[in-house]
């Protein structure tokens, strides 16, 4: 997001000659870099997908931040998004990590000024934010915690502090933001009347770290607000009114520059620049914002932490290391449920002719003769026979058949409250009279004979936004 458009400075900046050469030699004098060592990646592919950890640190660097974070702080992962990039750039994915999130930190070999290594020993059960800046941690270590805890590789990392939102908000002349109440908060010191406003500078910097307005005034309420804003921020930058602005540009690749530090791999002004552009081809619609799905930490009476939520982060987590996109996936489970309630539409055969195998596949023994004296004596499906077990156990209960049985499977779907997901289009199988039957194998999900069953279960259902979408904070 720092690059968005201070790399099309940089871009525009190639093609004007010595003047432009000089600009970015200016540029690249703004960049701090740290060498983090096998952590990340060595170089930039613009042929790859990518991952890029985002860090905003809480430490009181620059003009005007003495009265943020925390005294002490040596600059925490105060706030944490991993930006994935899929390879073919039409989506992203921006995965913000809880700052309370209990995590394993692992050893971490980090670079010390006169060129030697030192090995900060690693820590178990402790909150994610402790990954920098304690005990010498840099933003490798914040990489690896990171590649540790959720099988995701990270490439690259961006850091900033309070004054990256200071700078970029004002540059771009203010970003919109939108609350469903007014906000007074004595703490924060942000106002704002109920509705859209514009925020800039110390404002906006109030509005990203206010835990009292929203929610229940914790950080995953905090994470969503923040989430909202980089959005705006995103649609502003790639605006017209931005991007045909020389003055905005040239405040913005000032403001991006002098904000980050950066691995040494994407270090030079040329390649931060190729970043900015490949993230550029990225449709805003195609970039979702989402959190690691976590829960409460069942070992605290008082809840201050938050540990991962089994049962839907690791497969978030796959979707990410993968190259999978949460639109995409959104997109194609449309497709599939349209095709499936395809095959429920058209006419149904009578329930004498449907000629059907019954057999056991993991539902709870007997089912299968059940079912079959539901279907002929109560739904008058009498050309049904019981054939045992399956080969095998399936999960969800399946009925298949061949392209011209399509009418009794249909029937047979609406007796027994079959989804569309559940007939399975192929080849018929002859029953004991040697006739062409369609084959209902019922799954571990089987409630009983005469019991309806449900529609499948969704994906991981997660909190999720888009870069396109305006949203009021709540």
């Amino acid at each position: 997001m720092l690059l968005w458009t201070g790399g099309t400075m940089a871009f525009v900046l190639v093609g004007v000659g010595a003047a432009g050469y000089f600009y970015l030699q200016h540029l690249a004098g703004n960049v701090t870099t740290t060498d983090v060592g096998s952590a990340g990646a060595s170089n930039f592919s613009k042929d790859e997908a990518f991952s890029v950890l985002i860090i905003g640190t809480d430490k009181r660097t620059g003009e005007g931040n003495e009265g943020y974070g925390d005294k002490g702080s040596s600059g925490h992962a105060d706030t944490t998004i991993l930006l994935h990039v899929a390879e073919d750039r039409s989506n992203a994915t921006a995965l913000s990590i809880p700052r309370d999130l209990i995590v394993d930190i692992p050893d971490c070999p980090t670079k010390q000024e006169d060129g030697s290594e030192r090995i900060v020993a690693g820590q178990q059960a402790v909150r994610f934010n402790r990954s920098l800046g304690e005990n010498g941690r840099d933003p490798g270590c914040t990489m690896r915690t990171v590649q540790e805890n959720t099988g995701i590789r990270v490439d690259h990392f961006m850091m900033a502090d309070f004054n990256a939102v200071k700078t970029l908000t004002t540059a771009v002349d203010g970003v919109d933001v939108c609350v469903e109440k007014a906000v007074n908060d004595k703490d924060s010191k942000l106002v704002l009347p109920a509705g859209e406003s514009k925020v800039e500078g110390e404002q906006a910097l109030a509005f990203v770290r206010t835990r009292k307005s929203f929610g229940n005034s914790g950080d995953l309420d905090r994470i969503k607000v923040q989430q909202q804003f980089l959005g705006s921020l995103m649609r502003k930058m790639s605006s017209g009114d931005t991007l045909t602005s020389p003055s905005k540009l040239l405040k913005l690749a000032e403001a991006a520059t002098e904000a980050l530090t950066v691995d040494k791999a994407i270090g030079s002004v040329g390649t931060l620049k190729d970043v900015a552009l490949e993230l550029k081809q990225v449709p805003t619609k195609n970039i979702t914002f989402t959190t690691v799905p976590v829960k409460d930490n069942p070992a605290e009476t008082v809840k201050a932490t938050v540990v991962l939520d089994e049962t839907k982060a690791p497969q978030v987590f796959d979707m990410i290391a993968n190259d999978v996109s949460f639109t995409e996936v959104k997109r194609q489970k449309k497709k599939e449920k349209d095709a499936e309630a395809a095959r429920l539409k058209g006419t149904k055969a009578p329930a004498s002719e449907v000629r059907v195998r019954i057999q056991n596949g993991g539902a709870v023994a007997g089912s299968a003769q059940k079912t079959l004296q539901y279907l002929q004596v109560e739904e008058g499906v009498t050309k049904s026979e019981n054939v045992g077990n399956a080969p095998a156990a399936l999960a969800k209960t399946t009925l298949e058949y061949a392209p011209d049985q399509a009418d009794q499977a249909r029937r047979l779907a609406d007796i027994m409250g079959l989804p569309g997901s559940a007939l399975k289009p192929g080849e018929s199988v002859a029953n004991s009279q040697g006739l062409p039957s369609i084959t209902l194998t019922l799954g571990k999900d089987f409630k009983g004979a005469g019991v309806k069953l449900d529609a499948p279960v969704e994906a991981p259902d997660v909190e999720k936004s888009t870069a396109d979408k305006v949203k009021c904070a709540s």
